[in-house]
């Protein structure tokens, strides 16, 4: 199998998410020390300016924090999912080829000789349930609050891969418009506990000692219609930068 990574996105990304950290960490230091002097200073100017600015920095502060923490779960928090997914599809074909981060908002695509296949992957480490479309989350009050303060909710991962294949199939549209884009739910994390009944959507693990593996749905899903090499070399041609 062939794997192309956009390592330009993931390494911008992870710069990003390091300076979002220490930018919310000076600031709240910043915040601290105008507070004190807020304490300390007996002037009604500077109660009114250690008031309003402090004030200030703390919003700041927290707009910050939530985009740290945000952007650290999708681009350096671990398994990653490019490298879960990578592991999970071992012996697929050398037909087949893995797009990471290239065709966003969907962001790992496959396309393989069982057919083309979007993966929306889900990094959480709790526990889950799915019922249809119908998501739960398994959490004791204090965990729920832990989920909050880090901004970790599992939303609902059936609309967000369906809305995924879509886009890709319209990628697809004026290539090969008769070719269908399965979409798939991959939960990274070894740690996760997933309860699945009757699932719209497929949900899987990476981990192939897990069920219900990745690797055995590739093995055991019904072929469908996929591209030929030359609509993957066109599709490349549309969607991928132009390399020198």
């Amino acid at each position: 199998m062939r794997v192309v990574t956009n390592d330009k996105l993931v390494r911008r990304n992870r710069q990003i998410a390091q300076y979002l950290f220490f930018f919310s960490f000076g600031i709240l230091i910043l915040g601290l020390l105008l507070t004190n002097q807020q304490i300390t200073s007996l002037q009604a100017n500077d109660l009114i300016w250690g008031g309003v600015v402090p004030a200030i920095v703390v919003v700041i502060a927290f707009i910050s924090t939530v985009a740290s923490v945000r952007m650290t779960n999708l681009w350096i928090r671990q398994p990653r999912p490019e490298t879960a997914l990578r592991e999970g599809l071992k012996g697929l074909s050398n037909k087949s080829v893995l797009y990471n981060y290239y065709h966003l908002p969907a962001r790992h695509v496959l396309i393989a000789p069982q057919g083309v296949f979007v993966f929306t992957t889900r990094w959480q480490d709790g526990r889950f349930s799915v019922k249809g479309d119908d998501w739960q989350t398994h959490k004791s009050f204090i965990s729920r609050l832990f989920t909050a303060f880090r901004f970790d909710s599992i939303g609902n991962p059936t609309d967000e891969a369906i809305r995924n294949s879509e886009y890709v199939r319209k990628l697809l549209e004026p290539i090969a418009p008769d070719v269908p884009v399965q979409p798939v739910i991959v939960f990274t994390d070894p740690r996760a506990h997933i309860t699945i009944e009757s699932p719209t959507v497929p949900v899987l693990r990476a981990q192939d000692k897990l069920d219900p593996s990745l690797k055995d749905y590739m093995r055991q899903v019904d072929r469908q219609p996929t591209l030929t090499p030359e609509q993957i070399a066109e599709f490349e041609r549309r969607t991928l930068p132009a390399t020198s």
